[in-house]
C-alpha cells in the first residue's frame, strides 16, 4: 500500500484519541509496547539508546546531541516529536528523515503485528500514533544498523513508549506544567513521571531547577540508586553576554578548551547544550566512545532544529520575523525574554493560535501584552482552540483595549495578513503551537528566500 495510505491511517489513529466523544482516556501501559515489539524481534534492543524526557528543551537537546555524535563518526538515530510538516522528520538518520516507502512499509509491518495480537488477545486494541511511530522508528533504526538512538521521550516517561528501552544514560531537560491532564497537577508530580526514565544503578544528567523537580527526581534517584550528574559547569556565567543571532561563548570539557558557537537562539538555549556537551563526556569517559572536543564543537555549529526562535531577516519590503513553537508556559517565557532583550523600539505584531488543551489565558497574558497587534488563528487539528476561545483569551488579558486584536481562518491567511499589518521596520512573531509553525515555515522560507535553511524534505 502506499505512503499516503500509510500516513492517512496512522492519523486516523490520533484522531481517535481526540476526537470520539464519551471514549474513555486510554491508559497507556508500556507491557502493550514491548509486547508488540517482541513480535517485531525486538529491533530496540539492537542499537545503543540514550533517553531524554522533560517538559522543555528535550528536542533542542536530542537534535544537539545526535549532532554531536553523527559528527564523531558514529551512525546516529534521531527520534523526535512532534514533526513540523511530515511525520517523516520524526524518525532520523544522521540527519536524513526516513524516506516514503520505507516508512509506509514498516507502517503496514507494525499495523499487521499489532493486528495479529489484539485478536489473540495479546493487545487490548489498536496501538496510538505515537506507539505506532515510535515502533517504526525503532525498526528503521535496526534496519539501518544505528550504532546509538537518541530518543526523546514523548510525554512524561514512566509510561511512555520510548521507555522500552535499556539507555546507557538519561537525559532530564527544565520540568514545567505541562500535560497536566495526563501527568499530575503539580511539577511534583510531573517530574515523578519523568524520573521514570531513570534506571536502578544507571546514570542520567540535569541541571538544578524548580525544587520541587529537583526534590523528586532526586528523591526517585536515591530510592533506585541511580547516579546523577550535573551539566552546571557547562552553563555560561550569568555576565557572558547574548547574542541575538547566536549562542557564542567557550566551556571546557576533559581540560579541553572549547570555543561553542550554536545556531540555536536564546539564553534558555544554554541549558540544553549544557546537558548535551554533558551527555557526549559522559558517553566518551564511561562508555569509551570517541568524541573529541573539535567534534562536540562542529557538532554543535551544525545542529540543526527549525522552529525555535527562528529568525528571517528584513528583506526587501518584508519585516524582520520570528518563527517560535512556545507552545507551553516556560517556551512563552522564553520568548518573551528573547524579544524584551532586544530593545529596538520596532512595532510587534503576532500570530497566535495553540490546542485547547493548553492553558490558553496563561498564554495569553505572558505574551500578547507585549504587542501592538495580535492575529489569532485556529490550526489544522482536532485539537485546535477555536477562534473565539482565543479571542476571549486576549480580551481576558486587555489586549483588545490597549492594542489590535483580529481573527483569522487559517494560518497562511494570518500570515498574509500579519504581514500587512507589520511595517517594514518592525518585527513580525509567529508562536504558539509547533503545528502552527510547519502550516507557516515553508512560505516563510519562500517568501524570504533568505536560504539560511531549505524546507523540511
Amino acid at each position: 500500500m502506499s505512503y499516503t495510505a500509510a500516513v492517512d491511517r496512522l492519523h486516523a489513529l490520533g484522531a481517535e484519541l481526540h476526537t470520539q466523544p464519551g471514549t474513555p482516556r486510554r491508559k497507556f501501559d508500556p507491557a502493550e509496547m514491548r509486547a508488540l515489539m517482541s513480535a517485531l524481534g525486538d529491533p530496540q534492543k539492537e542499537f545503543a539508546s540514550i533517553l531524554v524526557a522533560g517538559t522543555n528543551g528535550k528536542g533542542s537537546t536530542a537534535a544537539t546531541l545526535a549532532s554531536i555524535l553523527a559528527c564523531s563518526g558514529i551512525r546516529t538515530g534521531l527520534y523526535t516529536s512532534p514533526h513540523l510538516v511530515r511525520v517523516n522528520e520524526r524518525i532520523r538518520v544522521d540527519g536524513a528523515p526516513i524516506g516514503d516507502q520505507e516508512f509506509a512499509a514498516l507502517f503496514f509491518q507494525v499495523e499487521e503485528a499489532a493486528g495479529s495480537l489484539a485478536r489473540a488477545g495479546r493487545l487490548p486494541g489498536r496501538p496510538s500514533f505515537f506507539e505506532t511511530v515510535t515502533a517504526i522508528g525503532f525498526l528503521h533504526f535496526a534496519s539501518r544498523r544505528v550504532h546509538t538512538a537518541v530518543l526523546e521521550v514523548g510525554m512524561g516517561g514512566r509510561l511512555d513508549a520510548t521507555n522500552i528501552v535499556d539507555p546507557l544514560l538519561s537525559i532530564v531537560t527544565d520540568i514545567s506544567l505541562d500535560h497536566t491532564e495526563w501527568l499530575g497537577s503539580t511539577i511534583a508530580e510531573i517530574a515523578r513521571e519523568k524520573a521514570g526514565v531513570l534506571r536502578p544503578g544507571g546514570l542520567w544528567i540535569a541541571l538544578p531547577q524548580h525544587p520541587e523537580a529537583n526534590d523528586a527526581l532526586g528523591r526517585a534517584s536515591a530510592e533506585i540508586g541511580a547516579c546523577a550528574v550535573s551539566a552546571a559547569r557547562f552553563v555560561p556565567g550569568a555576565g557572558e553576554p547574548a547574542e541575538p543571532e547566536r549562542n557564542r561563548y567557550s566551556v571546557t570539557v576533559n581540560d579541553e578548551y572549547i570555543e561553542i558557537d550554536s545556531p540555536l537562539v536564546g539564553v534558555h538555549q544554554r541549558r540544553n547544550l549544557a546537558l548535551a556537551i554533558a551527555a557526549a563526556e559522559q558517553l566518551r569517559n564511561k562508555y569509551n566512545y570517541d568524541i573529541t572536543g573539535e567534534e562536540i564543537r562542529r557538532g554543535i555549529r551544525e545542529t540543526r532544529w527549525p522552529a525555535r526562535l527562528e529568525g528571517f531577516p528584513r528583506r526587501d519590503a518584508l519585516p524582520e520575523a520570528l518563527l517560535d513553537a512556545a507552545h507551553n508556559p516556560a517556551g512563552a517565557w522564553a520568548l518573551r525574554a528573547a524579544i524584551s532583550s532586544r530593545d529596538r523600539g520596532q512595532p510587534l505584531t503576532l500570530i497566535f493560535g495553540c490546542m485547547k488543551d493548553k492553558p490558553i489565558a496563561e498564554l495569553a497574558q505572558i505574551l500578547f501584552p507585549l504587542f501592538h497587534r495580535v492575529v489569532v488563528t485556529p490550526l489544522d487539528s482536532p485539537r485546535s482552540a477555536t477562534a473565539e476561545e482565543l479571542l476571549a483569551a486576549a480580551r481576558s488579558v486587555g489586549c483588545d483595549a490597549g492594542g489590535e486584536v483580529r481573527a483569522v481562518g487559517g494560518a497562511l491567511a494570518a500570515l498574509d495578513l500579519g504581514l500587512r499589518l507589520t511595517p517594514e521596520n518592525g518585527l513580525l512573531v509567529i508562536a504558539g503551537s509547533v503545528i502552527l509553525a510547519g502550516e507557516v515555515r515553508d512560505e516563510m522560507l519562500a517568501r524570504w528566500s533568505c536560504g539560511a535553511e531549505k524546507p523540511i524534505p
